[in-house]
């Protein structure tokens, strides 16, 4: 009878039908309890051939349950065992907070917002077009957790029409929900699925003309069309990719004739969660981006070969003595531009080397990419700049050519470009068994055990870095950066930098490099460019040596602002991202 219950809630709400066609859809679940009215929109949503192109679910917990508790819940439903299966690989580290968990090739995106009811409500900024209202509370409480403040709440994440269900049909809960501007009308239920005998059932339509006075009002959606992103990297292949799921039709430009040959050329890197003592924003961020990213590799590469769940070892060798060790269990190894190729490979996107872009400018609604001949390299609705340092100079152009657009340099965190050198080298001999089977990072990272690219017969590699030298500093000589990575060897596994001395000391370890671009608070910029209703110019860019790490959250971040769509983490961390958050007033209506 659950199963059927859930359903009865689907239909309450006018779905399937309601979301027939439509680009996207947006569901707000006030209690996520074992899944099973996710997993039955889900199902809904897979079944029907008029589906929306992305269904965004976002559901409310005081916490989540166990995978093998939900799995197990699962299965007394045949028809939902499947779907749930594909939750299994992103069920971790659930904590307080917003988490952000993709399936079915991006088109359904859950938003778990784990803490208490009221708080996860007012944070919302998103407007819903279909409600689940459970009323109960966990457990069996009779003080249910609903009263005029929380139905206040729930109120501001809707639009004129949005349709709301609940399985109760408690009177007080029927008069708070009238008082903040729902018609209700309560359509008779089979009893035996809903205990109460009754669905309560309605629509949001204030008598009152909305107003939406508070600052962080959710915005509208742009109209899906055409972008034009610079830079094919990790910053911008991802924002192709999140905006191509959406619909969008986006051409990416590089001053490269192939992509990736950037920072994001790197061999191999480790996505890895940052670690601090007070929890930072970094650090959460960096949670958050690790699990969508090891998303993206299960979808689009091969692992083994371009990427391997294999964890990774963290050494607090920085810090006082004898701090214990960290295992990530949820971490990896990845090669940088195998994903970039495969996200530019994806339907919608189209890829041209060999253009450097040397300005902007408006032509009617749209705007134009311009060569140093002042030739028209691209047109598009929008663009995004995430050309790393290549930004720079675009932006400080548009403050000459648009001044009245109010483009400015210094409104961004200071930015600027970091040098790096990754040792490294073959596999062979006896070295070989002083090598753990997993990476390890810390004052820097060894990574072993690496198939190289190309011919089966090139073996297997082992990386050891990275250096870090600001590039307006002289650059240091390859043997000198060699002999800093073989420093940092020393500190993370003193027994492997024994057994590789010679090696290094006779100078047969190769070099790769290249300049990473670096924020001023470490923090990634993503947002408009200029103030306005309908931005059109932003910048997705700042990394630093954490782009596998921040690409995947940094590109969602932005199409979820595009979209109005939930973001992928909650509101506050989502704000220490703007790309103009050094003026307060832009931070707090974008």
């Amino acid at each position: 009878m659950a199963e059927a219950a859930a359903t009865e809630l689907l239909h309450a709400c006018g779905l399937p039908q309601a979301w027939g066609q439509q680009n996207a859809w947006r569901i707000l679940d006030t209690r996520f309890d074992r899944g099973l009215n996710f997993l039955t929109t889900w199902q809904a949503w897979r079944n029907d051939p008029f589906k929306p192109r992305l269904l965004h679910y976002v559901s409310l917990t005081s916490a989540p349950p166990p995978l093998d508790e939900l799995l197990a819940f699962a299965t007394s439903f045949p028809a939902l065992a499947d779907v749930a299966e594909e939750l299994a690989p992103q069920w971790f580290g659930l904590a307080a907070g917003v988490h952000r968990l993709t399936l079915d090739g991006g088109h359904v995106l859950l938003t778990l917002c784990v803490g208490d009811l009221t708080a996860m409500l007012r944070q919302q900024q998103f407007v819903a077009d279909s409600i689940y209202l459970d009323a109960d509370r966990p457990g069996g409480d009779t003080a249910s957790p609903w009263n005029v403040w929380t139905v206040k709440a729930l109120a501001r994440c809707c639009r004129r029409g949005t349709r709301l269900a609940s399985a109760s049909d408690a009177s007080d809960l029927r008069a708070d929900l009238t008082q903040c501007g729902f018609e209700m009308a309560a359509s008779q239920a089979d009893p035996l699925i809903t205990p109460a005998g009754a669905l309560l059932s309605g629509q949001f339509n204030p008598r009152w003309t909305i107003k939406n006075t508070r600052d962080a009002a959710p915005a509208r959606p742009v109209d899906v069309g055409t972008c034009a992103v610079i830079g094919a990297g990790l910053a911008g292949a991802s924002v192709a990719a999140a905006l191509a799921r959406r619909g969008w039709q986006v051409q990416v430009l590089d001053l490269a004739n192939e992509p990736a040959t950037g920072a994001s050329g790197l061999p191999v890197g480790l996505v890895v969660p940052h670690v601090s003592a007070d929890d930072c924003a970094l650090s959460r961020l960096s949670r958050s981006g690790v699990r969508l990213m090891l998303h993206q590799a299960r979808s689009l590469l091969r692992q083994g070969q371009d990427w391997d769940a294999t964890g990774t070892l963290q050494r607090q060798v920085d810090g006082p003595a004898n701090l214990p060790d960290i295992w990530h269990k949820d971490a990896a190894w990845l090669k940088p531009a195998r994903l970039v190729e495969a996200w530019l490979a994806q339907p919608g996107i189209t890829f041209q080397g060999g253009a450097r872009v040397s300005a902007l400018r408006r032509s009617g609604d749209q705007w134009e990419l311009l060569d140093g001949l002042g030739h028209v390299l691209a047109r598009a609705d929008r663009v995004v700049l995430a050309n790393a340092n290549g930004a720079l100079p675009l932006i400080e152009t548009l403050q000459t050519t648009l001044p009245a657009l109010g483009v400015r340099v210094d409104q961004l965190p200071a930015m600027h470009g970091v040098r790096g050198q990754l040792s490294w080298a073959l596999h062979q001999g006896e070295p070989d068994a002083a090598f753990p089977s997993f990476p390890v990072n810390g004052a820097g990272s060894v990574i072993p055990m690496v198939p190289l690219d190309g011919d089966s017969d090139r073996g297997l590699a082992w990386f050891v870095g990275s250096s870090y030298q600001p590039d307006n500093k002289p650059e240091s000589p390859d043997e000198k950066n060699h002999a800093a990575n073989f420093g940092r060897l020393q500190k993370l596994i003193p027994a492997l930098s024994q057994a590789l001395a010679k090696q290094f000391a006779a100078g047969a370890i190769n070099a790769w490099k290249n300049t990473r671009c670096v924020t001023a608070d470490r923090l990634p910029v993503v947002g408009p460019l200029y103030r306005a209703d309908n931005p059109t110019l932003w910048i997705c860019a700042g990394m630093g040596s954490r782009g596998l790490s921040f690409s995947v959250l940094c590109a969602e971040l932005l199409a979820a602002r595009w979209g109005a769509e939930p973001l992928p983490v909650d509101a506050g961390l989502a704000q220490s991202l703007y790309a103009l958050r050094g003026i307060p007033s832009m931070a707090e209506n974008i």
